[in-house]
C-alpha cells in the first residue's frame, strides 16, 4: 500500500479528466509527473510538479494547468485543499482520515508492510566481498559486505529473486603467495626458525594453517622444494581462508548463497567461450594500445596484443585481454566471469567493489554490455574507505593480522548490529569516519542508538499497557478508533509512517540502502518528540489513564511505528531492541 503511488494515481486521472474536457492538449505524456512529500511541510502534505512538465509540450501557462488541476483534485474526498505556489507548482493537503487509515494498513499488514512487486521476480545476482582469499576480512571488507547483504534484502523486500555471490579471487599469483607463506608457518610448525621475505603474509593468522599442513601431512614437504608442494599447499591455505572468511561473515550474520572459484574458468574453456562470444559480434581483434597518460595499468603493453573493443560499448579506451606472450590479462577471467552469469539467466547484476577498482568499472559495464546485446544491466556500486577512531585517535592496527584493522576487532568492539547500522548511516560512495565510541554512545547523535530507544521505548510502553491490565494484543490495537488521533504531532508521526513504502522503492530503485537508515532516524524522532509532549499533554500520552479509547489510539500509532521500525531494521540486518540495557 503506497499512498503517494494513490496520489500519483489521483493526478494523472484528474490530468486525464482534463484532457478529455480539452483544457489540456491530447498527446501529452505524463511519465515526468511526480508526487512527492513537499521540502517545507508547511506547505501542505504532498506536492506534484504536474503543471511545470507540462507547460512547455500543452503550450500553456503552468499556473493555468495548476489551477484547472487544483479544482479537479479538490472535488476528490480525500483532499481537503489543493493550493497553487509559485510559477506553477502544487501543493495537495489530506484529510486526518487519511492517515489514519494509512496506521490501519501498517497494523493489518504487519511485516509486510511496504512490500511490493516492483521487482516483479526478476533475478538480480548481487556480487560482494569477494576479497583475496589471502586472509580475515578487513574493515574496507566490512562496508562492502554490509552494504551488499542490506541492498540484497532491501531487493528481496520489493519482490526481486536475489542470489547473494561471492567470487573467490583464488586464480592469481597471491594465491601462490599465500601458499609460501602458509609453508614457512609449516616449517616453523616443525620447530624451524623462518623469515618472511617482502611481498609474504607474516601474520598470526596463518600460523594454525601451518601446525594443520604439519598434522596432515608431517614432515613429508620439509626441505622439499617448491614444485612439490606448491598446488596442494595452494588448495589447502584457499580452504582454510575461506572458512576463516565464512566465519568473519557470520560475525555479521551475512551468509551467502553461492561462491563462485575464479579458478574455475581456467583450463575448462570458459575463458576462451566468452572471448569467443565477443569476437562472434566483432568485438576482438589484435592490436596495439596506445600509452595511457599518467601511471601505465598492469594490461599496458607497447606490442600487439588481443583487446576487446569496449569503447563500443561505452569505455574510453579498448583493454587488452590477451598479452602478446599469451597469457590471460586479469580482465579476461572478469569477462568469463560475467558470461558465466548471464548464462544463468539473471536479469540484472549488482558489483559491489572497493574504491580501488574505480577504474575497472567502464570496462566491466562494457563487457556485460556486449555479452548480453544490452539486455542485462550492470550497477556497480563503489565503497569508499572507513577510518576507525576510538579515543580521539585513529585505531590501531589488528596484531593478528598485521597490516589492518579486521572486521572482527570492529564487530568485537561495538557488536554486529551496531556495525552494520553505522555504516549504512553514509552513502556508500562517500568516506566514513567510524568513531567506535560515537557508536556506544546513549544519545541522539548515535543514529543507532535513537532508533533502537524508539523500538524499545514502544516495546516498554506495551508492557506497561498490559501490566495495568489494558488489552494491548493485534486485535485490540487493530480495532482502535484511529479517528481519535487528531493532533498534529500524532499526525505528523502518521505522516511518516505513510512515507515508508515509498521510501523502500525509491531506495530499491536506486541501489541505495542508507537511504532505509536516514528515514529510520527521522522516523524515531517523530516518535520520541510525540512522547516527550505526552508528558505535558494527557491526551498524547500512549497510556491514557482517562481514556481507554485514546490509549488503544495512540498504541496503535505506536505499534504502527514499531512495526517499520522492525521492518527496516530487519532490511538493515539488524536486531529491533525490545528493551536497552
Amino acid at each position: 500500500m503506497n499512498l503517494f503511488t494513490d496520489i500519483h494515481t489521483l493526478v494523472v486521472d484528474s490530468l486525464v479528466a482534463l484532457v478529455a474536457e480539452g483544457i489540456l492538449p491530447e498527446g501529452l505524456d505524463f511519465a515526468n509527473v511526480a508526487v512527492e512529500p513537499p521540502r517545507d511541510a508547511a506547505h501542505g502534505d504532498m506536492a506534484t510538479n504536474a503543471a511545470m512538465v507540462l507547460a512547455k509540450p500543452a503550450k500553456m501557462k503552468p499556473r493555468d494547468i495548476a489551477t484547472a488541476l487544483a479544482d479537479k483534485l479538490a472535488a476528490d474526498p480525500r483532499v481537503t485543499g489543493a493550493e497553487v505556489a509559485g510559477p506553477g507548482f502544487l501543493n495537495v493537503r489530506l484529510e486526518a482520515s487519511v492517515w489514519q487509515d494509512v496506521l490501519g494498513k501498517a497494523l493489518a499488514a504487519g511485516s509486510n508492510f511496504g512490500r511490493s512487486d516492483l521487482g516483479a521476480g526478476k533475478r538480480v545476482n548481487v556480487e560482494y566481498v569477494s576479497a583475496n582469499p589471502t586472509g580475515p576480512l578487513h574493515v574496507g571488507h566490512t562496508r562492502g559486505a554490509v552494504f551488499g547483504d542490506a541492498l540484497s534484502s532491501l531487493l528481496d523486500f520489493v519482490g526481486y529473486d536475489v542470489t547473494r555471490e561471492y567470487y573467490i579471487n583464488d586464480g592469481g599469483a597471491q594465491v601462490d603467495v599465500l601458499a609460501r607463506s602458509c609453508y614457512l608457518r609449516y616449517l616453523e610448525a616443525h620447530g624451524q626458525s623462518v623469515e618472511f621475505p617482502d611481498g609474504t603474509y607474516p601474520a598470526d593468522y596463518l600460523k594454525p594453517v601451518g601446525e594443520a599442513l604439519k598434522e596432515k601431512y608431517g614432515d613429508q614437504y620439509v626441505g622439499q622444494p617448491e614444485e612439490a608442494w606448491l598446488v596442494e599447499f595452494r588448495v589447502f591455505a584457499t580452504e582454510a581462508m575461506m572458512d576463516l572468511i565464512r566465519e568473519d561473515l557470520a560475525l555479521l550474520n551475512i551468509e551467502m548463497d553461492h561462491f563462485f572459484s575464479e579458478k574455475s574458468l581456467y583450463g575448462t574453456g570458459k575463458i576462451e567461450d566468452a572471448l569467443k562470444r565477443l569476437d562472434g559480434k566483432g568485438l576482438i581483434y589484435r592490436g596495439v594500445l596506445e600509452p595511457p597518460k599518467g601511471k601505465k595499468p598492469d594490461d599496458w603493453e607497447p606490442r600487439e596484443q588481443t583487446l576487446f573493443k569496449s569503447t563500443d560499448h561505452g569505455d574510453d579506451v579498448d583493454r587488452a585481454v590477451q598479452k602478446s606472450d599469451g597469457s590471460w590479462t586479469y580482465f579476461a577471467p572478469d569477462i568469463a566471469y560475467h558470461n558465466d552469469k548471464i548464462e544463468r539467466g539473471f536479469d540484472g547484476l549488482i558489483n559491489i567493489f572497493g574504491a580501488d577498482h574505480g577504474g575497472y568499472v567502464k570496462r566491466m559495464k562494457a563487457a556485460v554490455s556486449a555479452l548480453s546485446d544490452g539486455k542485462v544491466p550492470l550497477d556497480i556500486k563503489l565503497c569508499q574507505l572507513v577510518k576507525l577512531f576510538k579515543d580521539g585517535a585513529e585505531f590501531k592496527m589488528s596484531k593478528r593480522a598485521g597490516t589492518f584493522v579486521t572486521l572482527r576487532d570492529v564487530v568485537d568492539a561495538v557488536g554486529a548490529d551496531v556495525t552494520r547500522f553505522m555504516l549504512l548511516t553514509r552513502k556508500n560512495d562517500q568516506g566514513f569516519d567510524f568513531d567506535l565510541d560515537k557508536a556506544l554512545e546513549q544519545s541522539k547523535d548515535n543514529p543507532v542508538f535513537y532508533v533502537q530507544y524508539a523500538n524499545a521505548r514502544i516495546c516498554s510502553t506495551l508492557r506497561k499497557a498490559a501490566a495495568q491490565g489494558i488489552e494491548a494484543t493485534e486485535g485490540a490495537l487493530a480495532a482502535a478508533d484511529l479517528s481519535l488521533l487528531s493532533h498534529d504531532a500524532q499526525l505528523t508521526v502518521a505522516r511518516k509512517v505513510a512515507e515508508w513504502p515509498r521510501l523502500v522503492e525509491i531506495a530499491a530503485r536506486s541501489n541505495e540502502p542508507h537511504r532505509v537508515a536516514f528515514y529510520l532516524y527521522d522516523l524515531a524522532s517523530e516518535l520520541h518528540g510525540l512522547y516527550h509532549l505526552g508528558k505535558t499533554d494527557e491526551s498524547l500520552r500512549f497510556v491514557n489513564e482517562s481514556s481507554q479509547s485514546a490509549t488503544h489510539a495512540n498504541l496503535a500509532l505506536a505499534k504502527a511505528v514499531s512495526v517499520v521500525i522492525s521492518a527496516g531494521l530487519g532490511i538493515l540486518g539488524v536486531k529491533p531492541a525490545e528493551e536497552m540495557r
